[in-house]
């Protein structure tokens, strides 16, 4: 059976929270890839930034919805996510847009987890982990590849 390490690339390519999102948005597509790892200082994965990230800075702002009782306006939706998000939106670095809850495989994990992972959990990019380590990434397109190749 194929494992993460049969199928991940090795060359990582690797943003920082302080990476620019039109840096970022240049890195996508001039390496063909829908998202990249977000990285410290030391090396450790601290999160995700995909194109989905990108595309959010366009969309329509949603203004929560309040009702008024006896004077008082009462959100059905939290402010705090509404904050989230127009930070999101107005993001100018990689550390305002990205996702920090990482999902990752270790490099011995099985295709078919690999794969049921990322269709369960629509994940575009999967960090691959040797113990705590970025060893590689998974996208979508390695799957499709191994599945073309008859592996």
């Amino acid at each position: 059976m194929l494992r993460a390490q049969d199928l991940m690339t090795e060359n990582v390519i690797a943003v920082t929270k302080d990476t620019e999102v039109r840096e970022l948005a240049l890195i996508l597509t001039e390496n063909k890839i829908s998202g990249v790892p977000v990285i410290d200082g030391t090396g450790k994965l601290i999160g995700v930034v995909t194109e989905s990230d990108l595309i959010f800075q366009n969309k329509k702002v949603h203004i929560p919805t309040a009702v008024a009782i006896l004077d008082a306006f009462f959100f059905l939706e939290s402010p705090e996510k509404m904050e989230q998000e127009m930070k999101k939106m107005s993001g100018v670095t990689v550390g305002d847009i990205y996702a920090p809850e990482v999902i990752s495989v270790q490099k011995d994990t099985p295709l078919d987890e690999l794969a049921t992972l990322m269709a369960e959990k629509n994940i575009h990019t999967l960090p691959v982990l040797d113990k705590e380590e970025l060893v590689g990434v998974i996208g979508k397109s390695d799957i499709i590849r191994t599945i073309a190749e008859g592996r």
